[in-house]
């Protein structure tokens, strides 16, 4: 008897064993839950897309003033940086200790042949006068005739000297060609200078000033000449207005960079040469907006996650026009409806199965 119920307690145990084994098979053949996703749709708005141009303060036209003529020693400079100065006006002189007296050489040799024009003009008229009475020969009246000839000749010769000479020592003065405002000064008194030296001013046409910027070869399209731009200087909190003026007709090929100009009025702060940045308002029209994490890439481009009706994800390539503190303006793939995975995008699977959560 007790080995029979031994033998029973020992089917029990095996049994039992049996039972758990099935039960853990169960447990395990059960199926996950499809993973739980956020999703959002889009924000839908007006948002104002901005293409921005970093860049330089230029002059709009910029002289490079320098020496025209034979060179010399600097005698005086009448301007200095930041001068504005007129049209015609001197800017600096150079020594003329040399062409000055040469001109009045000049200027003397001119009356003199005017003297002696004029007196062979009048044995002229008077050998005219006579020729009729035989009192003089025709030998005489034609001497009397080349010498007036010579006389008006050499008057010639001297007036073309004296112009030229003239001319030299206009070239000894540097004036400006235009009204502006002086840039640069190089020039310093007793500097001796010629007409390959480094220029010694240069002008900035009537204080006219510029943003000469770069812009992303996919922004350019958006800009027109004509359109609002507002530029900012490192350090000043004021912005000034200005005005996009020229668009570059090329794409440089390495940088991918085209050229912007944006004309500025007049300012003290405004200098050539200091470091700006312009925004120009593009567009203001209603697009959507998602976070910065619902917005995936890969070879094929950008994209995003949606889920279907039937639960499933979905792939949407989206076409990004900007970023802003706001999310992602997404300028076209979304109608502002679906619901977008907001997050853990990257660790599904197009036609993948999922729960959603806002």
């Amino acid at each position: 008897m007790l080995v029979i119920g031994g033998s029973v307690a020992v089917l029990v145990v095996i049994a039992a064993m049996i039972g758990l084994r099935v039960a853990d098979s169960g447990t395990k053949m059960t199926e996950d839950p499809p993973p739980l996703v956020t999703v959002r749709a889009p924000t839908v708005g007006p948002v104002a897309s901005v293409v921005s141009i970093n860049g330089t303060i230029s002059a709009r036209n910029e002289l490079p003033l320098g020496i025209d003529g034979e060179g010399g020693r600097i005698a005086a400079v009448l301007v200095d940086v930041g001068d504005k100065v007129r049209r015609g006006q001197r800017l600096a002189v150079l020594d003329t200790s040399v062409l000055a007296p040469q001109v009045a050489r000049l200027e003397a040799s001119l009356l003199q042949a005017r003297a002696d024009a004029d007196l062979a003009r009048a044995d002229w008229n008077r050998a005219q006068g006579v020729e009729a009475s035989g009192a003089l020969s025709k030998e005489a009246i034609e001497q009397r005739r080349s010498k007036l000839a010579t006389t008006t000749a050499q008057v010639a010769v001297a007036e073309a000297q004296l112009k030229e000479m003239r001319a030299r020592l206009a070239r000894a003065e540097v004036r400006a060609p235009l009204n502006g405002i002086v840039l640069t000064r190089n020039a310093e008194v007793g500097q001796i200078v010629s007409a390959g030296s480094e220029p010694l001013f240069r002008l900035a046409q009537d204080g006219a000033v510029e943003l000469r910027g770069k812009v992303a070869e996919q922004d350019l399209p958006h800009l027109a000449v004509g359109q609002a731009a507002t530029v900012r200087i490192a350090g000043l909190e004021k912005p000034f207005k200005g005005t996009v003026r020229l668009l570059g007709a090329t794409i440089d090929q390495a940088s991918r960079l085209g050229e912007v100009r944006i004309a500025l009025d007049p300012d003290p702060n405004l200098r050539p040469g200091a470091f700006a940045r312009g925004e120009v308002l593009v567009s203001d029209a209603a697009r959507a907006v998602v976070p910065q994490t619902a917005v995936l890439a890969d070879r094929k481009g950008t994209y995003v996650y949606i889920i279907g009706p039937d639960m499933k994800v979905a792939r949407r390539d989206v076409r990004v026009a900007d970023t802003t503190p706001n999310g992602v303006v997404i300028a076209s793939g979304l109608e502002g409806h679906e619901r977008i995975v907001v997050t853990a995008g990257a660790f599904l699977r197009e036609g993948e199965t999922v729960r959603t959560t806002t």
